[in-house]
């Protein structure tokens, strides 16, 4: 049987098996479900071929970007998996050690969190990267992926646990939900008794859902509605760069900027440079030009859309970014170190940037590996979740003897 509960019941059993596995062993699993993936190549791009013409005409073009599966971008997943398997095992780590006056021995001890489910839309890169991320941390997973990648992600999963048993591990460590329906969304936030952390990554809907009716300990990860600030002692030219790549190099993804905030004193020079690259210059050469508002600074476009803002100080900029910001990631441009520290203590989001595009909020760019997603939230995870960011801890307590 494949019923959402069938395979919470499965995922639970198989998770205690992964607290007595070895590094080296979870290492051989992993680079054996990176073997599989790439011997799968055709398997998952004919899947993926489904899914991507199912969606035509459903979903926007960047969207259906975010979907396709190349040879290339399937060379990557098997890379990311390989790059988890080389990081340190987040298992089993003394975070702290002391000794009582009574002689006992109290270890803060990093442990797996147990059974992690993950609800995910239509990126299919995101099966394998959750999969590496929890099987290296000691967990076991379960994936919900959209309707439109069912496809692909049933492929991918299929190949990931054929390295699994390649390895001696059971496959019941990384299942994919068969059922692409509201249901099996809402089992998975009642699987009370089974699912120890839910993950949701997708759009403002599903994560609001997932927040909003879970019953299982749940991450609030990120919408991003995010920022760049342009100072009015910033270089200009390093502005617009960072602005033109926070913006165009993939606008569907979450660490895309999506508002400019522009110092008064510099905004003719520069909303005329923005004109120019991102309107004019990509009209030239083929491409999409970006659209600008000065009226919509609470949506996630995901698209060649960016509001813009005339502000009068950094505190204005800060302000409007509080009013605004989603928590994920904002940048100021600027060559006043002042300007830069007053940002960056005032604005109260994950990933905060000097001089530097958005884009790079990312558990790989953080030299994290993969990542689970952009937490924006400030218990337990906040951030890109890498490893660490997948285990909890327990106090491991070593007498001889001694009572109270």
């Amino acid at each position: 049987m494949n019923t959402t509960l069938d395979i919470m019941k499965r995922a639970k059993a198989a998770a205690p098996e992964m607290a007595v596995v070895s590094e080296e062993k979870k290492n051989e699993a992993l680079n054996a479900m990176a073997n599989m993936l790439l011997q799968a190549e055709a398997e998952i791009l004919e899947a993926n071929k489904i899914d991507v013409a199912n969606s035509q005409g459903i979903i926007s073009p960047v969207m259906i970007d975010r979907l396709t599966l190349t040879s290339q971008r399937i060379a990557d997943m098997a890379k990311g998996i390989r790059e988890v398997a080389a990081l340190p095992d987040p298992v089993g780590k003394v975070l702290r050690s002391h000794e009582l006056p009574n002689g006992l021995v109290v270890k803060k001890t990093s442990v797996p969190l147990g059974v992690i489910a993950i609800i995910y839309e239509s990126r299919p890169n995101v099966t394998s990267d959750a999969a590496a991320l929890a099987l290296k941390s000691g967990n076991a997973c379960i994936l919900r992926g959209g309707k439109e990648a069912f496809h692909s992600a049933n492929a991918i999963v299929g190949a990931l646990q054929r390295g699994l048993c390649q390895a001696g591990l059971s496959e019941d460590l990384v299942q994919l939900i068969q059922d692409t329906t509201r249901a099996s969304a809402n089992e998975l936030m009642n699987g009370v008794g089974y699912i120890d952390l839910l993950i949701p990554r997708g759009g403002k809907g599903l994560i609001q859902s997932c927040v909003d009716n879970a019953k299982v300990p749940c991450i609030q990860t990120g919408t991003g509605i995010c920022h760049i600030y342009v100072d009015e002692f910033a270089d200009l030219e390093k502005a617009i760069n960072i602005v033109e790549n926070a913006k165009t190099s993939r606008p569907s993804v979450c660490n895309a900027a999506e508002v400019c905030l522009v110092h008064e004193k510099v905004a003719d020079v520069f909303l005329a440079m923005m004109q120019q690259k991102l309107v004019d210059d990509r009209k030239a050469k083929g491409q999409q030009p970006v659209q600008f508002r000065d009226d919509e600074f609470s949506t996630e476009f995901l698209d060649y859309i960016m509001a813009v803002k005339i502000v009068g100080s950094v505190k204005e900029a800060v302000e409007h970014i509080s009013a605004y910001s989603t928590g994920h990631s904002e940048a100021i441009v600027t060559e006043n170190s002042d300007n830069a520290q007053l940002f960056v203590k005032m604005v109260d989001s994950a990933a905060v940037y000097i001089n530097a595009s958005t884009r790079f909020t990312d558990g790989g760019e953080f030299g994290l590996g993969c990542e689970m997603g952009i937490s924006t939230q400030k218990l337990h995870a906040r951030g890109p979740m890498g490893l660490e960011e997948l285990t909890s801890y327990k106090y491991v307590v070593y007498g001889n003897g001694q009572i109270r």
